[in-house]
């Protein structure tokens, strides 16, 4: 998310409007459009990447990993690198990072080639996302002409969800999985023309960097979340899960000990003093924790169990994206007369309901049976808690730390998100794993000695006994789902205490999150 303190800065000698201000929007909105479905557009193309690059379920998520952890742990040194060397300068380096990932990761021909170009989009879109919101605030004049302008952006960014799940649906089942990659080349291209052109560069403002504390917290995560994942393969006693879990260990305290005395920090620990905001925190690390699972086995399911075509998976997600802007819509002019708690705890509740349902689910499972409702719920839920989250957040922040508040809601979002998944990933694998065995079993207690040779050879189980594995592994990780959920429920109902929230001036209209 962009430094909201970019916004508060702005004076009308940066802000000014340039002749084209619909070009200089368009290129703006396109940057975080492209950023924000990068995550959606590559869901439903995770079968077909399986398939071609030869990932099991549990590396799988790394496709997702490596671009949320990048992404969320150099956030902020993203957009403060675009305070200190210009925010146009900074915002065309990211996109043209952003779509030279892109190509690699298009042409990628083994896992580790995609998951590096992964984490290279997520570096790239670190650098432009910041950069993209900032920018209206250097080009748009305060006022009526500014919040078009934020109207505009916030609704494709809302909307960039559900343009991924459907572009996603039909590159990968008209061209190619690949093809989820090489759309955002051009787009780049393009924007990277067009930036230099259209748009207003900003001031610079003296700053340091700090390096140390952004690489020490992404390199801890990475090895947190690599530690998990390694566990569902391997086992906990495994020396390298060990080693991962231990490194992870002393990269995350030598994070906290050096922001302490870091003269600019890029995470100010004093944020966190604030009850109510670390209670937002640790709210959207939980909902973030369940969204990415939700989404990721959800669309194994439709694919693998019901054998959806990409195309018909992207049209099956639309309910649960419109369902999160219709509550996100409500909440936001909902504010001033509810205030934010009311919301954040119908919110959680809903998503805990939406996940109980969802470990309801067996191999007989349709769509409509077992799939939409739970997947409805769990939208309106979370569209109920993004704009009061972003509001309890940014309560009571100090103007020129606007900014690193809003970024470190975005971070716990991303973070929370590859952790939460890494380890319902682990349980997945776990719970596979028990249950091949007894497939195993009960496959060759019926098999033809031709079968059963021909299993022991490939150890493939068929289709039906497969299914069954993916399907037990499922509901097993949505069944730890439900700690994720039931502790967001803790934190709204027990730890926030805030009551009517307005919305701060600083402050641009929420779009990132949902």
């Amino acid at each position: 998310m962009a430094t909201s303190r970019a916004l508060a800065e702005a004076s009308p000698a940066t802000a000014r409007r340039g002749q084209h201000p619909g070009i200089a929007l368009t290129v703006i909105a396109a940057t975080q459009l492209m950023v924000v479905l990068d995550i959606t557009i590559v869901n439903i193309a995770l079968p077909h990447i399986q398939q071609a690059l030869r990932f099991n379920t549990t590396e799988l998520s790394w496709v997702i990993n490596a671009y949320t952890l990048t992404f969320g742990g150099l956030l902020l040194l993203g957009g403060r690198a675009g305070d200190i060397l210009g925010r146009r300068r900074v915002f065309v380096v990211g996109v043209l990072l952003f779509s030279l990932a892109s190509l690699l990761g298009g042409v990628a021909q083994s896992s580790g080639w995609l998951l590096a170009a992964r984490a290279l989009q997520g570096l790239g879109g670190a650098i432009a996302s910041p950069t993209a919101l900032a920018l209206i605030a250097t080009n748009f004049r305060e006022g009526p002409e500014r919040n078009r302008a934020f109207g505009v952006f916030s609704a494709v960014a809302g909307a960039g969800g559900a343009i991924g799940l459907l572009l996603g649906g039909m590159l990968t089942s008209w061209l190619s999985w690949r093809w989820v990659f090489f759309v955002n080349v051009p787009i780049g291209i393009a924007i990277a023309l067009l930036a230099p052109l259209y748009i207003n560069e900003s001031e610079r403002h003296p700053g340091r960097f700090d390096l140390t504390g952004a690489f020490s917290a992404t390199a801890g995560m990475v090895s947190l979340v690599y530690g998990f994942i390694r566990a569902s393969d391997h086992g906990w006693t495994d020396t390298v899960t060990l080693t991962a879990f231990s490194l992870a260990v002393v990269l995350l305290a030598g994070f906290l000990a050096h922001e302490r005395r870091a003269p600019q920090p890029i995470t100010p620990l004093h944020l966190f003093r604030d009850r109510n905001r670390s209670g937002a925190y640790g709210l959207m690390l939980c909902m973030a924790a369940t969204m990415f699972s939700i989404f990721f086995f959800i669309t194994l399911f439709v694919q693998e169990i019901l054998d959806f075509s990409p195309l018909r998976a992207g049209f099956a997600f639309l309910p649960i994206s419109v369902a999160i802007v219709a509550a996100a819509q409500f909440a936001a002019r909902s504010q001033t007369r509810f205030g934010a708690k009311p919301f954040l705890v119908a919110g959680s509740l809903l998503v805990l309901g939406g996940v109980i349902w969802a470990t309801r689910i067996d191999i007989g499972s349709s769509y409509l049976g077992g799939i939409l409702g739970p997947t409805l719920m769990f939208g309106f839920g979370m569209g109920s808690i993004f704009v009061p989250v972003m509001l309890t957040a940014v309560s009571r922040v100090a103007p020129h730390e606007t900014g690193a508040a809003t970024g470190m809601l975005n971070t716990t979002q991303q973070v929370g998100g590859s952790l939460g998944l890494s380890i319902l990933v682990t349980v997945y694998g776990t719970a596979s794993r028990t249950e091949a065995r007894q497939q195993a079993g009960a496959f060759l207690r019926q098999a033809t000695p031709q079968q059963a040779a021909e299993f022991r050879a490939t150890g493939r189980l068929p289709a039906p006994y497969a299914d069954q594995v993916l399907v037990h592994g499922i509901a097993s990780a949505f069944q730890l789902g439900l700690v994720f959920a039931a502790l967001a429920v803790v934190v709204a109902v027990f730890v926030i205490k805030a009551g009517r929230v307005p919305l701060p001036p600083a402050v641009s209209p929420p779009g990132d999150g949902a």
